[in-house]
């Protein structure tokens, strides 16, 4: 039933590319009309709630018209509903109709949604058909919101790994569409039974995440409503800094993959009407370095977010493990004062986004002490003769079954070195060049033996990805010169 739903969006969507729409404009649209289907087909039976959408502005007041007239309705729902409050506003939030043609806007309302169901469909149905879409957005290479999707395989070995439970607040700073979230939500539904006070935390306050651009944030919601979560209360806050400010909540669980890209900045004009790029920087008392540095501002933000004995997982790119100034200070503290007990290190050609080579940190936060908290740090190498690429062998749950079992996360004080698993004491990465994370110790097969080579497209993938990476570094040197 999903795949049907999704081929049908889907072979629609390319329709409507032909007028100039990309994946996302099509989603967005999609996110507006479905929400609106759903929010009137809860006011019948067997739901017969009271409306949330004002009448002069519900699914009933698109269907009534057709041509310029529906246009014009349109475009007033659109605009007239981003001013009200709660999940509404996060969704219809600064949102433009970007279907130019009337009859085909008609075809999408009248054909495609108005005939399903979509409230009595499952929640996994509804919400793997929104996820393909989402998917395939991510990986269409010339629009696509890559930045903003984490391969789902990554995501579920990370939360097997930390394991949330029943009663816990998960939190994702950056949660681009929210997979983290959604994933999270699942893992505690299916691996414990639920009272229904637990089933009512789960649904409406387990569960928080801030986005920075409003139409990835309004997909985020969407995605959750359409799997059973949230509700008038929205857990979503769009068009939020996570780094702005100081966190006033902390949470028992933090996951995210934050946006890559080196600087944080902001577009400047000045007198001539030149385009420059400013670095920000930002000046917070619960950071230990001032850095322009993004990743390492998220590094020191999620930190913050997670309350005394909470636990964290974040994906970071590698120059956090090993870049000098404010890097060295940010890990040294990091080491000290919270219990950094795990590093995976990730192969390239998983994301969407090129030339990201990552790794992912796990780490507990501690209470006050002298003596510094991390003991052990357990590295877990998947990135040397791993070799995966998006189309011909993308990275599946399965391929990270060592990792977690390496992990233990039913008791991580007890675990055995591999090949690929190895523990470095708290005193030997302070021996190393500044504070170094970035680790290495099995030798590149491909460099030993030609006959152990990858496929060519592999090769080429991993070519483009180191190529892509460094043009990026170039790119920000060339930036901070003019700066």
């Amino acid at each position: 039933m999903s795949n049907g739903i999704v081929q049908k969006l889907w072979n629609y969507c390319n329709i409507l590319r032909d007028d100039g729409l990309s994946y996302l404009e099509y989603i967005e649209q999609l996110t507006f009309l479905l929400f609106l289907k759903m929010a009137d087909e809860r006011t019948k039976p067997p739901f017969n709630e009271p409306p949330i959408i004002p009448k002069e502005y519900n699914w009933q007041s698109l269907l009534d018209v057709e041509g310029d007239a529906l246009e014009i309705q349109y475009r007033h729902v659109l605009e007239n509903l981003g001013k009200e409050r709660g999940m509404l506003g996060v969704i219809f939030r600064k949102a433009q109709n970007k279907i130019q043609d009337p009859a085909k806007l008609r075809r999408l309302i009248a054909d495609l949604i108005a005939k399903e169901q979509w409230t009595s469909l499952e929640a996994d149905v509804k919400g793997d058909a929104y996820e393909g879409l989402l998917e395939k957005n991510a990986a269409d290479v010339k629009g696509g919101a890559g930045q903003y999707f984490t391969p789902r395989a990554l995501i579920q070995a990370i939360v097997d790994a930390m394991q949330p439970a029943p009663g816990q607040t998960i939190h994702d700073p950056a949660c681009g569409t929210g997979g983290f979230l959604l994933v999270a939500h699942d893992y505690v539904s299916s691996h414990h039974t639920l009272d229904r006070d637990q089933k009512k935390h789960l649904k409406f306050q387990a569960l928080s995440g801030n986005e920075l651009v409003d139409s990835v944030a309004r997909l985020c919601v969407m995605n959750l409503y359409l799997h059973g979560i949230g509700g008038d209360n929205c857990p979503i806050q769009g068009g939020v800094d996570s780094l702005a400010q100081k966190p006033s909540v902390a949470f028992d669980m933090v996951l995210t993959n934050p946006p890559f890209g080196k600087k944080s900045s902001i577009t400047v004009v000045n007198e001539e009407g030149e385009e420059s790029k400013e670095a920000i920087s930002y000046v917070r008392d619960d950071f230990w370095a001032t850095t322009s540095n993004k990743q390492l501002n998220f590094l020191q933000h999620v930190k913050s977010c997670v309350r005394i004995q909470g636990r964290a997982a974040i994906v970071v790119p590698d120059n956090v493990l090993f870049e000098g100034g404010a890097g060295e200070t940010i890990r040294r503290q990091l080491l000290k004062q919270c219990d950094v007990h795990t590093l995976l290190r990730l192969p390239t050609g998983i994301f969407y986004a090129q030339g990201v080579k990552a790794n992912v940190l796990f780490f507990d936060r501690k209470p006050a002490s002298e003596s510094p908290w991390t003991r052990t740090l357990w590295i877990y190498d998947f990135r040397t003769n791993e070799h995966f690429t998006l189309k011909t062998n993308p990275l599946k749950r399965p391929d990270l079954d060592d990792f977690v079992s390496c992990f233990n996360p039913a008791n991580r004080h007890e675990r055995r070195e591999s090949e690929r698993f190895r523990p470095l004491a708290y005193d030997d990465l302070l021996k190393r060049d500044k504070v170094s994370l970035d680790v290495f110790w099995l030798k590149d097969e491909s460099l030993e033996d030609s006959a152990n080579l990858p496929a060519p497209d592999v090769i080429a993938a991993e070519i483009a990805e180191d190529l892509q990476a460094a043009l990026d570094q170039f790119a920000q040197i060339a930036a901070d010169l003019k700066t």
